[in-house]
Order: C-alpha cells, then structure tokens, then sequence
C-alpha cells in the first residue's frame, strides 16, 4: 500500500469514458488518480513511453485500472496503426511502468478477440482467433501484460452498456433514435454477445482485486442475445411500444470491420472460483435503462 496514504492509490487511464463514469461510485475505498487526455482529468497519454512511465513514478499507483484504448472498431479496421499504437503500444507502456513501479494492473479486454466458430459462449479456456483490427489489437495488449507482469489481472468484457451521458454505444444511440421517432428500426439478429453493464463490470473488479486470484477472467452479464434482442428489450424498458424493430442480416449493413458470429461469453472462472456476481444481462440492462438512460432522454413514467 502506498505509505502516503491509508487507502490503496488507483490510477485510472481512459477515466473520461462510459466505463470511467462510474469509477468514483464503484472505487471508494481506494484513493482515485483519474487520467484521460480530455479536460477535467489529469492529462495522460498512454501512447507516450515517457509520460506514462513519469507519471506512475510521481504517483506510485498500488493499482492501475488500463481503460485508455482505441474502441472503434470500424475506425480501428481502417487505421491498423492507430489501433495497435493505442490498444497494443499503449498497454505496454502501461505494463512497463507497472513493471518498474510495482502497481498491480488491471486491463480491460474485449470478447473481441474471438472469431465466432464456436457454438457454444467462449470460456477462459478458449484459443482466441480476432476476427478484426480491433480485436487483434486489444488481444495483442493481453499477450504484452502477460509477458512483462506477474500481478495482473485480464478481464474480458462483452458488449459494453452503460455511460448514461457518456452512452455512445448501441444502446445509447438506438434509445436515441427511438425518442427522436425513427420508426421502423432495423436492427442485426444474425450476431450473438453477452451485454456488459460497466457498473456491474467494475464492481466485480473491485470484489477480483480483493482475492489476488491473478489472471485472466471472462467478466460479462450472464446470456446471449443478438443486438435485435437488446434493442426491443430498450424499447419495452423505455414505454415506447409504438416504435416498429425490424431484424435483418448483417449483411445489410456493410462495415469496414467484420464481425464475429458470436462474442458470447461465459465467465468460468468466476463461476468456479465463486466469484461470479454478474447479472443475467436483462436485469442489468433493466437497472441501466429505467435509472440512468431514461432519465438522460427525457423519458417518464
């Protein structure tokens, strides 16, 4: 622990995104240092070696919870090099400097890094195959923490939910949509995930950094679903029934990136360990969509 304080010291990167948005609510007992190159955070780029390394000797992190990475998995497919130089490149000057410092990482990861062959939801115990840019460059962040560290943990989160204001994802922008009247939605029912609530992914982060169980864990809300099944589940949360979902195929919207067949997970290691609190993803997706989305929409009982 930090000698300087009575709280073990978090240093947080990429703490200005959806994730990020709950790191205060979720982390009390640890004292918060919370990066990202955005105004209201300590400036802290991880692409830059020397920043990085500066920054955790000056703040002698005992954690450092790695949310800093390239998400855009379209954009990632059409600039490879700004993928792997964020998503790859910037967790190992993360590594390094927990290398040289001591602090225990933990990175967050993607069920990106599976190609979608297998039938069944991907445990631990699965050979990564990315089927992208993206899923390559976070996969090749995981292969860089567990080369270089020996305290570190690997969490695999699936289709992230959450942000409320910061939701710039698939539920924020088909909520979006649904208030503004956009109606029939056509929405993909040919590629299956698991939902990850970021509230409920950092807390069972918080619970994992207590056991020093080190290692590598699937961390998604229980289930699979296609995004058709998410979108008329947000209708039905949001009270909006007039609105029309259609399912379509992928191949109706053609993107730079492919995607997989499937990025469900199971969290297996979790389950054995009994470590598993992750909702099943309609319960977590009910607790996100009524208390913190509706309320961003403008949307009442």
């Amino acid at each position: 622990m930090n000698p300087r304080t009575k709280k073990p010291r978090m240093v947080v990167t990429g703490a200005g995104g959806m994730v990020g948005s709950y790191v205060n609510g979720i982390f009390k007992n640890h004292d918060l240092v919370l990066t990202d190159r955005i105004e209201g955070f300590d400036y802290l780029d991880v692409r830059d070696p020397s920043a990085v390394m500066n920054f955790m000797e000056t703040n002698q992190p005992d954690v450092v919870l790695h949310l800093a990475a390239a998400t855009d998995v379209d954009g990632c497919e059409v600039e490879p090099d700004l993928a792997f130089h964020a998503n790859a490149i910037g967790t190992q000057n993360v590594a390094l400097a927990c290398q040289a410092h001591g602090g225990i990482l933990v990175y967050v990861s993607t069920a990106g890094v599976f190609g979608g062959g297998n039938p069944d939801p991907y445990t631990e115990f699965d050979t990564p195959e990315p089927a992208n840019v993206y899923g390559r460059s976070k996969l090749a962040g995981e292969v860089t923490v567990e080369r270089l560290l020996q305290r570190y943990y690997i969490v695999r989160a699936g289709w992230m939910i959450g942000g409320g204001h910061r939701d710039k994802k698939f539920v924020g922008k088909i909520g979006q949509l649904m208030t503004t009247g956009t109606s029939p939605l056509r929405v993909v029912s040919d590629k299956e995930g698991s939902p990850t609530y970021a509230k409920d992914l950092l807390a069972c982060i918080n619970r994992l950094l207590d056991t020093g169980y080190f290692g590598l864990y699937h961390m998604a809300n229980q289930g699979r679903c296609s995004r058709y099944d998410v979108a008329l589940e947000t209708r039905d949360l949001l009270g909006l029934s007039e609105v029309k979902i259609e399912p379509v195929s992928s191949a109706s919207f053609p993107l730079p990136a492919p995607r997989a067949r499937s990025e469900a997970m199971r969290n297996l290691k979790l389950e054995l360990l009994g470590l598993n609190i992750m909702r099943p993803w309609r319960e977590a997706l009910r607790d996100y969509v009524i208390k913190e989305l509706a309320p961003v929409l403008d949307i009442k009982d």
